[in-house]
């Protein structure tokens, strides 16, 4: 069993450490840009709500 894993992770294709690289930023960045965006959403909603109780 451990023989045939060991082939197969023989035949992946690793990525280079530059893809690895531009894509590990890809997914940060992309992250915090939906963090941002879902931040200002519950801050919207917060004030929606805010106004309806009287707060």
């Amino acid at each position: 069993m451990f023989g045939e894993v060991y082939s197969e992770l023989r035949r992946v294709t690793w990525p280079t450490r530059e893809e690895t690289t531009r894509l590990t930023i890809m997914v940060v960045a992309v992250s915090a840009v939906i963090g941002v965006f879902l931040g200002l959403v519950d801050m919207g909603f917060s004030r929606l709500v805010g106004v309806f109780i009287g707060d």
